[in-house]
């Protein structure tokens, strides 16, 4: 005990201030492994040695020489001290310090340390060298109407827009640090008035309780919070749109903005947001039902085209008009394969064109979509592989699956098939009944932070079919979505919506 005791005092005494000059910057090296990043400028001021610290790469240098450096050398108090250098330097973000380990923190995020030897303190100020991407378009949800801008790598810049376009008090915004090994920040942003506590409460304790090493992006953070990682349907909504996240954020979901990704996590979400954009609300009711209901339908036949093609050749001739029954005999008449493995072998060819597309260049990317597919679809008819009419089919298929607006709703839609088209070809029409079956039995189970993730559908809320499934008139749908839970149910008045005067009334 009398050991444990004496090694704790000396320890203690150890790591605490004052230092001498070189005590500090021994300390400092330690923590940062010897880097050779680690700078330090010594000066004499007043008969004092002060020392200044700095990582290279991490700091302003025009700031450090025009800001801290000029007024710091013209210091003309004798009693030199940190209280005396915070006075005298007119630069914002100074720190009085006395912990090491948070000094070398604040030197990693930008911050140059300031101390003056056997001071009882040490001075720090932010003067980071921001390094990031310019607000550009949006690249993987483009938009033909509204606003362009997306999100960029930089929380600052991220939450500089949000504020841009959300001017209001009742915006609220919590910090929350994630990681044990590389910490990154991250902002949970609602609505006070709108947001649901429970909803907001369960994002916050979820990433609060994470014990990572380090979070890469806002996909893998999505994948740690959300409620069922094992399902291949994603259940929180990612966005690269300022818009989208304030037209949900006026809905009563919650956002979750994390440094050093361009993505940003929208909370609770159902299946049908992955379906929708906010180029619907942009344009007239009419049309934006109609281009969800476009959308919904598409996926449907993306899950069930191929599927049924397979189903109806192997087991089912009966469901196939005669007229039609003849042609698709004189296409399929020199292939050697059964329907299940030329299926098979043209899907899996429609998605090494689009993984050769998505990871090659640009335009050499776009040159090997188009004309890849040409020329294999053409090689393949004429070989004998496949017939006319699958070539449609799965292309169709494919084309579907790219209506949706969300790329990991189209990658899992793409992936179901599959499944689909295996369980066709065994057991035709009964085996896509079972994975259908199944498939709806999942999502009806699957949850978003603890709300229904198939709503309105299940439970059956009528109310919330405006803005997910179909868009109402102006005068009609004032509601907030039912199952967000939202404080204030109602967006605007209906009779002032109704209400209409001309200009000399």
């Amino acid at each position: 005990m009398r050991r444990s005791r004496r090694k704790s005092s000396n320890s203690s005494s150890s790591s605490s201030f004052p230092y001498t000059i070189e005590e500090i910057h021994q300390k400092l090296k330690d923590i940062f492994h010897q880097s050779p990043d680690l700078n330090m400028v010594e000066y004499t001021i007043q008969q004092k040695k002060v020392a200044i610290f700095y990582i290279t790469y991490q700091i302003n240098k025009v700031q450090l020489n025009k800001s801290l450096l000029p007024p710091l050398l013209k210091i003309q108090q004798q009693n030199l001290d940190h209280k005396v250098i915070l006075n005298e330097i007119p630069l914002g973000g100074g720190e009085a310090q006395d912990n090491i380990d948070k000094i070398a923190s604040n030197l990693i995020h930008g911050s140059a340390c300031v101390y003056v030897e056997q001071d009882e303190k040490a001075l720090t100020y932010l003067i980071p060298e921001l390094e990031q991407r310019s607000i550009s378009r949006a690249e993987n949800e483009s938009l033909v109407f509204g606003p362009q801008i997306s999100f960029t790598e930089s929380l600052v810049s991220n939450l500089n827009i949000i504020r841009w376009r959300m001017d209001t008090p009742d915006l609220e915004v919590k910090k929350i640090i994630v990681g044990e090994r590389i910490p990154t920040e991250v902002r949970v942003i609602y609505l006070k008035s709108l947001a649901d506590d429970e909803n907001v409460n369960t994002v916050q304790q979820r990433i609060e309780e994470l014990k990572v090493d380090d979070v890469l992006d806002s996909s893998v953070l999505a994948q740690l919070i959300e409620d069922n990682s094992r399902s291949i349907f994603p259940q929180i909504l990612q966005t690269e749109l300022p818009d989208r996240l304030c037209y949900a954020l006026k809905k009563g979901k919650v956002g979750v903005v994390l440094d050093k990704s361009p993505n940003v996590l929208i909370a609770p979400s159902t299946v049908f947001s992955f379906l929708e954009t906010t180029e619907d609300v942009y344009m007239r009711w009419n049309m934006g039902s109609f281009a969800r209901i476009l959308r919904l339908t598409a996926m449907v036949l993306s899950i069930l085209l191929t599927p049924a093609y397979v189903a109806a050749l192997t087991f089912h001739y009966e469901v196939i008009p005669s007229s039609m029954l003849v042609s698709l005999g004189q296409s399929r008449a020199t292939v050697p394969f059964p329907p299940i493995l030329e299926a098979l072998l043209l899907e899996i060819l429609i998605e090494l064109l689009r993984e050769a597309g998505a990871r090659l260049p640009t335009k050499v990317g776009q040159t090997m979509g188009i004309v890849g597919g040409i020329v294999l679809g053409q090689a393949a008819v004429k070989a004998g592989f496949t017939s006319n009419i699958l070539i449609i089919i799965v292309a169709l298929s494919a084309l579907s699956s790219f209506t949706a607006p969300s790329y990991l709703m189209g990658t899992a839609i793409r992936i179901i098939r599959f499944p689909t088209i295996i369980f066709a070809g065994l057991w035709g029409l009964v085996g896509m009944l079972f994975v259908f079956g199944f498939l709806i039995i999942h999502l009806l189970r699957l949850t978003s932070i603890g709300r229904p993730y198939l709503s309105p559908i299940y439970p059956l809320t009528i109310k919330d079919f405006n803005d997910s499934i179909i868009r109402l008139p102006a005068t009609i749908g004032n509601t907030r979505p039912l199952s967000n839970h939202p404080k204030d149910k109602k967006a605007y008045s209906e009779k002032k919506a109704k209400k209409k005067k001309d200009i000399d009334e």
